[in-house]
């Protein structure tokens, strides 16, 4: 899997600044106070920048460059503007500036007294993200010996993207042998990435603070690269052997095939999936932190290629389709984040695994399935399937765990896309205490989050002749009627949110903390909303 880059911290007093080689990053108050270090040549040319017009102007969080200023090393200086008492959202963006920008060399970031260094180096790895598994690289570049990186002075820690002890540390979970990963081939090696280093006055307290922005920055690249695979390699079965993997960090991690699924009578999930080579699976993973309470539940959408099926899509733009198993990939983001962290919560993820592909044996519109709990279903439009998966999921996630509370996530509907952009999610709540507990932990993670309706008028419109209920209530209002079918495999009294993130998943256009493609949008908010539910007591 891609890794976020690697951030040392080292103490700023007496760092000579004017040989730092590569990029030189000063994060400036708007007292705008250059730092002690600095030659006489570059401190009056900086000087100069930061009495102009330009650095007035310039909004707080964004950057200013200068290309190879006088008597410094480096190749250009950043200069980044954050005011004093920044929140988290500013000092992210900050960073992502910081991020955007690096390349692949030496980057030394100049942090004050007052800067948020821990929230600056989140944003700043995540912006920095890079998905390069599938192209080529010259062969002189694979070769090349790396270029010799500066020894840390004695004070120094060498801060990685998560703790170094993560897999040590981990409780070993012993596999059933029928769940064994297949033997897969090494991970290549990691592309060259920027040597980043925070100078700052106590390198430390920093790398402590940015040990768990460094855990979730891990499980937001693990739920980007699943959304950047190709369908051809991550099958529901390679799919499955990824979550496996993460057994060795101490998530007990169990996957059900389709025999066990039929016993179970999760037809409605099986349905899905039955015109397609790769079989149906539903993997689950517990993280047990919390000693003996419910656990709280995560049920993710892992279409892993939606073409529609029999009601196929239109050809353009159904490449983006492999980003269909986007719910799929938070719940295993949000996972890997607990576990390296070592999360003090009990968490269950379930995720349902299945490709939607027009097949002699698909299923076809005018079928009718009963679904694990027992009600029957009209598939008017096979290519509403991500409900059937969840209906199942949903189902035996209540049935075997009896969990506090539920969210799932799943890039459900085109509609919540014209309803809100692609700026924010979908909202759907039975409950009004964890729906503004999840819009609060959106509000701190920086993730748009809007709550949506529901309500017994749109149950009508999935209203079927023939059976309980239809799987599609057609255009009008179709994000809320998918969300009312979703309510109906929920279990009387359990809070339950229902996340649709069809137009926060894969954007058109980079965002703050993103380049372009995946996000990973919603990793941060549901880490945000169990340390605040679960491990703030």
């Amino acid at each position: 899997m891609t890794h976020p880059v690697e951030i040392r911290f080292q103490p700023l007093a007496d760092a000579d600044l004017s040989a730092r080689p590569g990029r030189l990053v000063l994060v400036l108050d708007d007292r705008a106070q250059l730092p002690k270090g600095l030659p006489q040549a570059a401190r009056k040319a900086l000087g100069r920048a930061v009495a102009a017009k330009a650095w007035a102007e310039l909004k707080p969080g964004a950057a200013m460059e200068i290309a190879f200023p006088a008597g410094l090393a480096a190749e250009a200086v950043q200069l980044i503007r954050l005011p004093r008492g920044a929140d988290a959202a500013l000092a992210r963006k900050a960073g992502a500036a910081i991020g955007a920008r690096m390349g692949k060399g030496e980057v030394t970031v100049v942090c004050g007294a007052r800067c948020p260094v821990s929230e600056l180096t989140l944003g700043l790895a995540l912006r920095g993200y890079e998905f390069s598994a599938y192209k080529s690289s010259p062969q002189a570049d694979e070769t090349k010996p790396a270029e010799d990186v500066p020894a840390a002075e004695p004070q120094s820690v060498t801060h990685g993207t998560a703790p170094e002890a993560r897999l040590s540390d981990a409780a070993a979970v012993e596999p059933a042998p029928a769940d064994e990963p297949r033997d897969q081939p090494a991970e290549p090696p990691q592309p060259e990435k920027a040597r980043v280093t925070v100078l700052c006055d106590d390198p430390e307290a920093a790398a402590r603070d940015a040990q768990s922005g460094a855990a979730l920055a891990e499980g937001v690249f693990f739920t980007r690269d699943l959304v950047n695979e190709p369908a051809n390699v991550l099958t529901t079965t390679d799919f499955a052997d990824r979550l496996l993997a993460m057994r060795e960090l101490g998530l007990e991690v169990e996957v059900l095939d389709e025999e066990e699924l039929t016993r179970l009578g999760m037809r409605a999930l099986l349905a899905v999936g039955q015109g397609s080579e790769s079989p149906s699976k539903v993997v689950v993973m517990r993280w047990q932190g919390g000693g003996e309470e419910a656990p709280f539940a995560l049920v993710g959408k892992g279409v892993v290629f939606d073409t529609g099926g029999i009601s196929i899509k239109p050809a353009q733009g159904m490449e983006e389709m492999t980003m269909d198993m986007g719910g799929a990939g938070v719940v295993a983001g949000v996972m890997r984040t607990l576990a390296l962290r070592r999360a003090r919560a009990n968490v269950v993820g379930l995720v349902g695994l299945v490709e939607n592909m027009p097949d002699g044996r698909a299923q076809r519109p005018g079928d009718i399935v009963r679904s694990m709990k027992g009600d029957t279903i009209e598939v008017v439009n096979t290519d509403a399937e991500g409900r059937m998966v969840l209906a199942d999921v949903l189902w035996y996630a209540q049935d075997r765990f009896q969990p506090a509370a539920v969210v799932n996530l799943a890039t459900l509907t085109g509609a919540v896309i014209i309803a809100l952009g692609h700026d924010k999610a979908g909202l759907f709540s039975n409950d009004d205490g964890l729906a503004g507990d999840l819009l609060k932990a959106a509000d701190a993670a920086g993730e748009g989050l809007w709550r949506l309706p529901l309500a017994p008028a749109y149950d009508d419109l999935i209203k079927s002749r023939l059976a309980d209920m239809k799987n599609s209530g057609g255009r009008p209002a179709g994000s809320i009627t998918a969300a009312q079918f979703l309510q109906r495999f929920i279990r009387k009294d359990t809070p339950w949110a229902h996340l649709d993130i069809a137009g926060v998943t894969l954007p058109p256009g980079e965002t703050t903390l993103a380049p372009k493609g995946p996000t990973g949008w919603g990793v941060m908010t549901l880490d945000r909303l169990i340390r605040d539910r679960f491990e703030a007591k």
